[in-house]
Order: C-alpha cells, then structure tokens, then sequence
C-alpha cells in the first residue's frame, strides 16, 4: 500500500510517501536535470560524509507508479519528528547556521539551496541535520536567492525578536508555521535593532522596501547577487545569527536540581530507586516529562535508552541543548513541551504537521516531581494525567508529592486551596483506571513516593 504525505504536495520537484510501512521520497522528472547535478557534482555524497544531510540511498523504482517519477529515494530515518516551535532559542539558531552552511557549501560545487525553512531540518543524535535532498538546484547568478526572504522570516525574524526583547517566542512560531512576516517583526523589534548593520539590511529596509513596493502598485522588486554578493549576504546572515544572543538567568526551573541537591539524601535515593527499577525492564525509548535540565534523562541515557526530554520551562531545555553540545551526548533530544497545551495538528486539514501527542510511542514515561505542577498548578485533574501518560507508553515512573510537601504549601500561598481531591488515595484510584502498582517506595526522608506502573492490556 502507497501513501502520500498529506505535507508533501508544495514542490513539484516531489515528494514523501510510504510503501508498504516504508519512508520514501519520489523524484519527479522536472527535477531529473538538477537532481543529477547534485548527485554528479559530488554534493550529494560531501554534505553526507559531513552530516550535513540525511543519508539516503537511490532505489530505481517506481513504487507509486506515477507517470511524473524519476527516481526513488530511501532516506535513513529520523526516530522522531520535532518542529521550530518545539525548539529552544540556541536550536533554532543552530539550525539556522546549518542553513547557511549548507548554501555556502552548494555554490562550491554550483548550487544553489532553493529552500530555507526549519521544516527542512530535524535533530538527530544531538546536532541539526538537514533532510530534504531536493532543496539544491543549479546556479544560475542571473537569478535572486528565491529562499532569501524565507531565511529571513523564518529563522532571523524570531532570532533577533527573541534576542532584542530577551524573551522566548515559540508560541509566536507556532502562530506563524511560514515565518514571521518581516513586516510584524520590524514592528516589534526595538528601536536600537537598526543600528544593528545586519538587521537593518535584512529586516527594516526589506520591509520598506515592499511596503514601497505595494503603495506603488508594483511588485517587490528581488535581489539578484552576483556569486561574490550572494556570498556576502550569506556571510551577514550568518553574522547576525552568530551574534544573537538568549540570556538563561531569568528561567523558572533553571538550576531546579542544584536546589533539590541540598535536600538530604533526597536525590541520591531518587536515583538509587529508580536505577534498581530500570535494570529490572527492557528499555529502548523514554519520555521525561518536565525533566528540567535533565538530569534523569541523562541517568536514562547512561542506560543507553533513547531519551525524548521535554519541559515547558525554555531557559532549562536551553541549557540541557548547549550541555548536550558540549559533552557530544546522543540519546537524548530536548523539547519545549507544555503538558497542559501540547503541540496541536496544524496545516492544511489539520494533517501536515502531527500533533505530539501522536509523535511520542516509547517504552517507558519518566514523570518526577510534576504531578503537582499539573494538579495543582494547572488544575488537572488526576484521570486527565493517567490518560496523558497512558498515550505516551506502557512503562510510567511517577513521583507523588503529598500536599503537605514544602513545595506544594509554598503553591498554595498564592491560590485558593481547592484541592481536597489531591491525596495519593485518590491518586491511585484514578490512576487505576488505566495502570496497576508494580513497584512503590517512599524517597529517603522527603515523605514523597516513587510508584512504578504498567499499562493494562485493557487500557490499549
């Protein structure tokens, strides 16, 4: 059985399908010409050996049989699909760079990249690789940079916007899934953000330009480099992304463990705990929901279990992201997720972008220290989280923090206690529903409780 990607349909170039279970991307014949070059000039092959670019392999054959195929490609596949708004600001900036990267690298075999989005870009084992290999066509100097504008809106707009009002923007991204139109953002930006040479040049005067261009009646004129100008505007592009900068100190979670450390003897027996609890199972693949800076994700990781870590709090997965540069790690891939909002469908019939909910399949949810963030902090009620969970995986390790619990007391200073529902009675009668109790233990002295679940056959 063939199936098309219902968002694969913008490039007549081609597009993505699976057969029989299988990813596979079709070449169309209108894009034979230019796909040859990149295989002939060696691009292919360079960006690949680099990780720049997914490895793929050629398949000649017509496996949905259109009158429009050239060629079949078999792309190695990415073990889970994020998008722009699901990244931190350091993320985004490095898929940014990669982007320019990559066109840099195809004018030196006479190329051009056509495209500049960050829907063409995943992270896989902790860097940005690129994953459509039909964004390099032939270089034709006589021609504008066609993803100029695209660059701009989508990676430079919400960079400088993030680095000028030091705020995060990722909600704006999912507002805005074709980037942010150059016009909102010279709007929003500050002031100052002209005497910035580059964002000037890429922002502000863009922007009067096709505003002149609209009040005139006539179309925005394009910019047409010569390959030594469209270097040079490559160069300041990536000078300005460079430049752009996301202050950690203002987080709500940042440095949650360096406080939680001081506790007696309260994280050690957590980690002691849950070890003894992971070497009894089979695990491949984990969620960490509300991880923070991840610090179980990486004791997950130590275990060689492919670790989705994912929190709310920007600044934390910010600085999990740069601490996984540094120390080369993996397995593990960091989201801005908020539990009570995921991620929705969006795009054409709801279809092209999945919603995360429907992403994750894994082995085992890693839930500690949330639950009341959730029940408390958000109002959710218990039978809504266990269903939550339950969509994750079969496996869950959840942490129940009691209402007398010094954290959920200082919760309470600022709202109306309503929450005579909270108790761990209550707790594992809801949770019952979908789970059954394999493993409990309480953490050292803090009075809080460790429970090890498992999905019922009839929860499925």
């Amino acid at each position: 059985m063939t199936s098309r990607h219902p968002s694969s349909y913008r490039d007549p170039s081609g597009f993505i399908f699976t057969h029989e279970g299988v990813l596979y991307r079709q070449i169309n014949k209108c894009f034979a010409k230019n796909f040859e070059i990149f295989i002939n000039s060696g691009l292919h092959d360079h960006l690949i050996k680099e990780e720049m670019l997914i490895a793929d392999s050629i398949i000649n054959e017509n496996l949905t049989g259109s009158g429009d195929w050239h060629l079949t490609l078999k792309p190695q596949l990415i073990p889970f699909i994020s998008y722009s708004y699901e990244w931190s600001f350091d993320m985004l900036k490095d898929a940014a760079l990669l982007t320019l990267k990559l066109a840099k690298e195809a004018m030196k075999f006479g190329m051009l990249l056509k495209d500049a989005t960050p829907l063409n870009i995943q992270f896989y084992k902790g860097k940005p690789i690129f994953i459509d290999s039909l964004s390099f066509e032939a270089y034709d100097e006589t021609k504008p940079w066609i993803a100029y504008r695209q660059f701009c809106e989508t990676f430079l707009a919400p960079l400088a916007l993030m680095h000028y009002l030091q705020t995060p923007l990722q909600p704006m991204l999912l507002a805005y899934p074709d980037g942010i139109p150059l016009s909102v953002a010279a709007k929003l930006l500050p002031w100052k953000s002209k005497l910035n040479l580059n964002v000037n040049l890429h922002v502000h005067l863009q922007t009067k330009i096709a505003a002149k261009a609209d009040n005139t009646n006539k179309s925005s004129k394009e910019f047409k480099f010569s390959a030594s100008k469209l270097k040079n505007i490559l160069s300041s592009l990536e000078s300005s992304i460079q430049y752009f900068q996301l202050n950690a100190s203002s987080g709500s979670w940042s440095g949650y463990y360096n406080e939680a450390e001081q506790r007696e003897d309260y994280l050690d027996e957590k980690k002691a705990i849950i070890s003894q609890w992971l070497s009894s199972l089979q695990l491949k693949t984990a969620i960490d929901v509300g991880a923070n800076e991840g610090f179980f994700s990486k004791l997950l990781n130590d275990q060689n279990i492919e670790v989705l870590s994912a929190d709310s709090d920007h600044f934390s997965i910010n600085n999990l992201y740069k601490q996984i540069k540094k120390e080369d790690i993996e397995n593990i891939m960091p989201l801005i997720i908020d539990f009570a909002n995921p991620s929705p469908a969006i795009g054409v019939n709801n279809t092209e972008r999945n919603p995360f909910l429907e992403r994750v399949n894994v082995d085992l949810v890693i839930a500690l220290a949330v639950i009341h963030h959730l029940a408390i902090g958000r109002n959710i009620p218990f039978a809504y989280i266990a269903t939550l969970f339950k969509k994750f995986g079969p496996y869950l390790i959840i942490e129940f923090v009691p209402k007398e619990d010094e954290k959920i007391q200082l919760m309470l200073q600022h709202k109306k206690d309503i929450y005579n529902w909270y108790t761990e009675e209550n707790f594992l009668k809801e949770f019952a529903a979908f789970y059954h109790v394999a493993a409990s233990e309480v953490i050292g002295q803090s009075k809080r409780k460790l429970f090890l679940m498992q999905v019922n056959e009839q929860a499925f």
